[in-house]
C-alpha cells in the first residue's frame, strides 16, 4: 500500500489525525480575513459584468484578418466610445464586443470599424443585445441562486437539523463571498459560463459537507450515554475520517479545471473559457475548504451550546482530570453498546490538545468499535 493509502486509512481508523476543531478560531480567523479581502474587491472594483448582463454589441469581421488586437481594440473604442474586448478567433476572424451601448447606435459603429478595418460592411456580422434582457438574465440568476440556498438549507433541516443547515449555509455564502471577490480582483469577465460554473461548484462543496455530516451523524448517536468524548471530539474523528477522500476528490476536479484556466485560457489564449473556469477553480478550492475548516467546526461550536452537550461536556472534562490526577486511564462505559467496548489503551491514542478518540480496531464511522 503507498503512503499516502495507508495514511488515509489510518486516518479513516483514527490512529492519527488534526485537531481541526480544536483549532478553529484560526481557521475562523483565515477565513473572515479572506471574505474582508473579497468584500474590498467588490466595493472597490466591481465585477466585469459580460455584454449578456450590461447589454450591447458583438462584432465578427471576416476571415483572415492581418489587423492585430490591440489595433482593432483602438478602433473600437473610438467608434463606440465604451471599452472594447476583442478577440482573435481560429480561422483568423476578430471578435468584437462592446457592452453598455444601446442598440441603436450598433449601425454607426459598424459603419466606423468597417472604414477603421478596411472591409465591407456586409462582411461584418453584428449581435446585439439589449440592456432590458440582461438585467432580466441577472435577474433570473439571483432568483434561481436564492431559490437553491432555501431547498438546501429545508433538505438539511430535514435531513439532519437545523444546526447543520445553518452551518451549510453559511459554508456556501462563504464560497460565493471568495468567488464573486476573486473575480472583481482579477477583473474577468462576468458571464453566463461563470453563473453555471458558481452554482456547480456549490453542489460540489454542498456535497462535501453533506459527507462529514453523515458521518457525523452516525457517530454522535446516543453520545450522552457515554463520558470519553465530547461533541467536538467525534466532530474532529469525522472531518479525519474523510480528509484523504476530500483531498482526493478536490485534486481530481482540480486538475482538469486548472488545464482549461491556465494551459487553456492563460497559455493558448483560449479567453472565453476563462469566466467558467476561473469560477470553478476557486469555488472548487473554497468549498473543499469550508466544508473542512468552517462547516463542521461550526457544527461542534452549535452543538455545544445545548444544555445535554454542555453537561456532557463538563463529565468528559472532569473524568479526565480524575484519571489525569491518578495517574490512570478511563474504563470505558459498559452501559453504551456503542462505545463500551473501547479497548483499555484507546485513550493514550489521542490526538490533538481535545483528546480526539481513536482506537486500533473501530467500525466503520463510528468513535470506537467492538473487540475482535
Amino acid at each position: 500500500m503507498s503512503k499516502l493509502g495507508s495514511l488515509g486509512a489510518r486516518l479513516h481508523r483514527g490512529e492519527v489525525g488534526y485537531d481541526f476543531v480544536g483549532n478553529r478560531k484560526i481557521w475562523y480567523g483565515i477565513s473572515i480575513l479572506i471574505t474582508i479581502t473579497a468584500i474590498v474587491g467588490l466595493a472597490v472594483r466591481g465585477l466585469n459584468m459580460g455584454i449578456e448582463f450590461q447589454g450591447g454589441a458583438v462584432f465578427t469581421t471576416p476571415k483572415h484578418m492581418t489587423t492585430s488586437v490591440a489595433a482593432a481594440e483602438g478602433y473600437a473604442e473610438d467608434a463606440s466610445g465604451h471599452d472594447a474586448i476583442v478577440q482573435k478567433l481560429g480561422d483568423g476572424s476578430l471578435r468584437i464586443q462592446i457592452a453598455g451601448i444601446d442598440t441603436d447606435k450598433s449601425d454607426t459603429i459598424k459603419d466606423k470599424l468597417a472604414g477603421d478595418l478596411k472591409v465591407n460592411t456586409e462582411n461584418i456580422n453584428a449581435d446585439l443585445v439589449g440592456p432590458s434582457w440582461g438585467e432580466q438574465i441577472a435577474s433570473k440568476a439571483w432568483q434561481g441562486l436564492a431559490i437553491f440556498m432555501v431547498l438546501v438549507v429545508i433538505y438539511l433541516a430535514i435531513a439532519f437539523e437545523w444546526r447543520m443547515a445553518v452551518a451549510a449555509l453559511v459554508a456556501l455564502i462563504h464560497d460565493i463571498t471568495i468567488t464573486t471577490g476573486i473575480y472583481a480582483l482579477v477583473g474577468f469577465e462576468v458571464t453566463p459560463g461563470t453563473v453555471i460554473g458558481l452554482l456547480t461548484i456549490l453542489g460540489y462543496s454542498l456535497y462535501d459537507t453533506v459527507v462529514v455530516f453523515d458521518s457525523l451523524k452516525e457517530q454522535t448517536k446516543d453520545i450522552t450515554k457515554q463520558t470519553r468524548w465530547t461533541y467536538s471530539d467525534v466532530a474532529n474523528r469525522s472531518i479525519n475520517s474523510t480528509l484523504m477522500r476530500s483531498i482526493n476528490t478536490t485534486v481530481v476536479a482540480l486538475l482538469p479545471v486548472g488545464g482549461l484556466l491556465f494551459i487553456g485560457g492563460g497559455i493558448l489564449g483560449a479567453g472565453m473559457l476563462n469566466d467558467i473556469s476561473l469560477s470553478l477553480f476557486v469555488g472548487l478550492a473554497a468549498g473543499a475548504y469550508s466544508s473542512i475548516f468552517i462547516a463542521t467546526p461550526l457544527v461542534a461550536d452549535l452543538k455545544e451550546r445545548e444544555p445535554q452537550m454542555k453537561a456532557l461536556r463538563k463529565r468528559v472534562l472532569a473524568k479526565r482530570a480524575q484519571a489525569a490526577a491518578q495517574g490512570e486511564t478511563p474504563e470505558p462505559e459498559p452501559a453504551d453498546e456503542q462505545y463500551a467496548d473501547e479497548p483499555e489503551d484507546a485513550a493514550a491514542a489521542v490526538v490533538g490538545p481535545r483528546n480526539q478518540p481513536a482506537s486500533r480496531n473501530r467500525g466503520r464511522g463510528r468513535p470506537s468499535g467492538k473487540r475482535r
